[in-house]
Order: C-alpha cells, then structure tokens, then sequence
C-alpha cells in the first residue's frame, strides 16, 4: 500500500521508491551501527537517499562487491596499439546521427587508449557540422560480465556510454517485453552542469512489450550513481547479465540489480562504446571554434560463465 501511495500518488519514479526503502535499510542499520565511522556511513547514507526520493539525486554505490568466480575472460581489448583492431570492431553507423555526424575519423588509439572526440569540423568526411564517433564489437555476445575502464567526456551535449543492445529493443513483436532482446545502458554519463550530478552516471534498461504492452516502448532507469572524479580519473563500470537478472556495478560495487521486462535478454546483443551526439537544439549553445571532448577507454572486458566459455 505504501509504495503504490509513492508511485501513484506522489508520482515517484520506481528509482525514487527504491531510495524511499533504503532509507528505512539505513535507519535500521544506524540502531545498530557499533563505532563513529559506521554511524556516520549510514547518516550519509541516509541523506543521499532523502535526496533521491525528493530530489531524484544520485546515490553512492553500496551493493556487494563484484565477484568473478565461476567467471572466464572471453575478450579482451587494452588498445596498446596505434590503430583500432578491425579484425574484432567496426565503426559503427557512420554518417547523420541526430544533430551532428558519427565519422571514423573522430576514433583514434594512441598511448594505451581508445580516444572518442567529439567537435565541429569545417570540412569533415560529411560536410560542415559538429563529429563525434561510435565502435562496437563485431562479435555478438548472450550473457556475462561486461567491464569498461574510462574517463567520460567533460562538458554539456555530448555524453559517454558503454551499451549493449539487440537487434530490434524498441519492437514489441521482436522484444517481447525484453527476452528476445533489449537496450541495456551499462552506463551513460550526460556530462551534466550540476555540481551535484557532474561525478555521475546513469544506468537503464530499455525493451519493448513488457506485459503485453504493443505500443512503443519501455524504460527502467535504475538511478544515478557517483563515481570518482570520472572526468579526470578512470572508472570501471559493469554488468553481470544472468539467466535470473541484470546488476549493475561501479568501480567494482553494485549499485542496483533488476529483471525489469517478462525476463531477461535471451538473445546475443552488440557491444557498444560511443560518444553520443545530441539533438541539434543541444548542440546550439556550444562553441563551434573552441569546444571539443573525448572519451578515453582504458580498456573493455568481457567474461562468461566458464562452462559457457568453453563451449
């Protein structure tokens, strides 16, 4: 009863619910905390989900810490080359893509790092207009554990993402409510200007059909979580995809989990990095002569369950 009064009436998103139950976890856990440091943990923990509930703020990673056993690394990529290895990736979707273009020539890999900048070009490959650049894995992958180790890009407009997606998530008939395929956003960062959000990522699942619904389709946005100084600094950000749920980790910390949908992705899905270009209207207040970002990925993994990998 009380969570359908905080979902109907006060109008909470299933995120800010969540927030509202961990405040009574906390709660909990602070009757019982036994020192300063641990009081203290649960007060601020407690805070930041007051600010979720009411403000729809992001929270710190508190989950279980990742736990790989049983797991065997199937792909590896730490792009020590000079070039990206187009024996395992592709460019992906090169050409308009909303306000601006995705082009080969905004990927490069240098000093360790795959590098993803996004800018406003005079004479691009596509004309005159604002660049940025997509790869993803050519192999399809069901399943495991995907890792990234990056830096987003700084500033408003364009957004980092690391993804995995189907061939068709935003169809009813083909999604089936996310078993025959879905969008799952291991992480997103949006760049954002607020002090209060600029250290954070988003982390969704998108698919279509949930519960027989035929039109459009579906989102589950499991909150925002902050990172450390994920600008600046490299972050890891996970998904272990199981037979039973998706959770989701940053830094090795999972942040939340769910089976959003009729049932988990039962299908082989593509691996995507991007540094996604906005919508023209985003794109307005940036300086064309002097604004540019980069993504910089230190690296991408991918485990498997070890009876699955050695199949």
């Amino acid at each position: 009863m009380f969570e359908k009064f905080l979902r109907e009436t006060l109008k909470m998103a299933p995120r800010q619910v969540w927030g509202v139950e961990q405040i009574g976890v906390y709660f909990k856990k602070l009757f019982s905390a036994k020192g300063a440091k641990a009081v203290i943990a649960c007060v601020v923990a407690i805070a930041e989900c007051i600010g979720l509930a009411i403000l729809d703020l992001p929270t710190t990673p508190r989950g279980d810490e990742l736990d790989l056993t049983g797991y065997t690394l199937v792909f590896e990529d730490e792009f020590d080359g000079n070039e990206l290895d187009t024996s395992v990736w592709r460019y992906r979707g090169s050409g308009k893509w909303r306000g601006g273009y995705s082009a080969e020539s905004q990927v490069t890999v240098k000093d360790g790092n795959l590098i993803i900048k996004a800018e406003y070009l005079d004479n691009g490959q596509f004309g005159e207009g604002w660049y940025s650049g997509r790869v993803s894995l050519k192999e399809y992958y069901c399943k495991g554990y995907f890792e990234i180790r990056c830096k987003v890009n700084a500033g408003s407009g364009f957004w980092s993402a690391f993804w995995i997606q189907a061939d068709h998530p935003y169809e009813a008939a083909y999604s089936k409510g996310g078993v025959g395929g879905c969008e799952i956003d291991i992480f997103e960062a949006m760049g954002w200007d607020s002090p209060l959000e600029r250290d954070s990522i988003t982390q969704t699942v998108h698919c279509a059909g949930v519960d027989g619904v035929q039109e459009g389709f579906q989102s589950y946005m499991l909150g925002s979580f902050y990172g450390n100084n994920i600008h600046e600094e490299y972050n890891t950000y996970g998904l272990k995809w199981t037979d039973e749920e998706y959770i989701f980790y940053v830094n090795g910390v999972e942040t939340r989990r769910t089976s959003f949908g009729n049932g988990v992705s039962e299908v082989p899905e593509e691996v995507i990095v991007s540094l996604e270009t906005p919508t023209e209207d985003k794109l307005e207040p940036l300086d064309k002569a002097s604004y540019s970002t980069e993504y910089i990925v230190d690296y991408v993994k991918i485990y498997q369950p070890t009876l699955t990998a050695v199949k």
